[in-house]
């Protein structure tokens, strides 16, 4: 069976990934593709490492047949998902992959993101999108809400730890580095060549980052107790990648093979040996994420490292996975490439 496909937002990054991933998928087509200011033109014209591609030409969202779709991935920045998901067909499946879905608690929402939910009815039915950990409830949903990149990557390192209670719960130092791509593609200042390259730069420091209401709204159910982490973000002067280096306390051992039970079977997480640790340019343009463990000189003191593509494991990659298992298909379907290198 081929599934057809629409994907709202297909200018952006995210939304360019979506169509590199799709395209190699044996049982998805893609059929729609919005970008309302870009209306009319090509995907070649917009990303010309996609001409090789037969795309249709890009849209307004209002010219598509939804009737036509069997997927959607929603591709648009905060608060316009929102607007465009509650109009859609209500039995329509959708990934999304802004942050309007993320918080289940409408009041969380507007604590990080300044604005009353305006679809709460859907933002009730959305099933959180960490594969790993939501996949039975995400092969029966209709909305799935992916993941902040920085979230999952984060997660990746910390959720079986925690689950497992071998880690200090009050003590937990998230440390991560981003990829430029993380802040998507509309022109900003900080962005600039000259403004980002030789050199990188905190931000959000002091718990100011979006992300952290997925923290502590994950880890907090977890634990069944408030749990909240310190964590600061990074932006490299790099295109693609996230490197998430968590500090706790417990015991090395008992933490790398609390890790290693966790994800023996998942075919997208890599735990590497003790002591060894992962680098973003082992997962570039991949579905992988690598975790590694280092016991810390001072006794009781443990290192863990994640990395993953921003745009691929932490995003569009993400939503294809959830799309799979929403769709029937085996989850590993179309993301099976290898990361590039060098």
């Amino acid at each position: 069976m081929t599934h057809k496909i629409a994907i709202l937002g297909a200018s952006g990054y995210t939304g360019a990934e979506l169509v590199r991933l799709i395209a190699q998928h044996p049982n998805m087509e893609i059929t729609a593709l919005s970008a309302d200011r870009k209306a009319g033109l090509s995907m070649a014209q917009v990303f010309p490492h996609l001409r090789y591609l037969h795309l249709p030409t890009l849209c307004k969202i209002g010219e598509i047949d939804f009737s036509q779709i069997d997927m959607c991935f929603c591709a648009l920045p905060h608060k316009t998902s929102q607007e465009v998901i509650s109009a859609l067909p209500s039995d329509l499946k959708i990934v999304d992959l802004s942050a309007d879905f993320r918080l289940r608690d409408p009041a969380d929402y507007k604590k990080w993101y300044g604005n009353d939910h305006a679809a709460l009815a859907q933002q009730g039915e959305a099933i959180y999108g960490l594969s790993e950990f939501y996949r039975d409830d995400i092969r029966t949903a209709r909305l799935v809400a992916g993941t902040g990149c920085n979230a999952a990557t984060g997660q990746f390192a910390l959720r079986p730890l925690i689950a497992a209670g071998v880690i200090d719960l009050d003590n937990i130092i998230l440390d991560l580095k981003c990829a430029v791509s993380g802040a998507g593609r509309s022109l900003k200042e900080n962005l600039l060549h000259a403004e980002l390259s030789e050199g990188y730069h905190a931000y959000a420091v002091g718990g100011t980052h979006r992300h952290l209401g997925e923290f502590d709204q994950e880890f907090s159910a977890l634990a069944g107790r408030p749990v909240q982490v310190q964590f600061t973000p990074h932006l490299i002067p790099a295109n693609r990648g996230i490197l998430a280096t968590a500090y706790v306390r417990g015991d090395a051992g008992v933490v790398h093979d609390t890790l290693c039970a966790a994800y023996a079977q998942e075919p997208f997480i890599e735990v590497l040996p003790m002591g060894e640790v992962p680098s973003t340019r082992h997962v570039r343009g991949s579905n992988f994420c690598h975790i590694g463990v280092v016991a810390d000189r001072i006794e009781g003191r443990v290192i863990v490292i994640a990395a993953l593509d921003n745009l691929t494991k932490g995003s569009s990659g993400q939503a294809l996975q959830n799309a799979n298992l929403m769709l029937g298909e085996d989850e590993t379907t179309g993301l099976m490439m290898a990361p590039l290198f060098p």
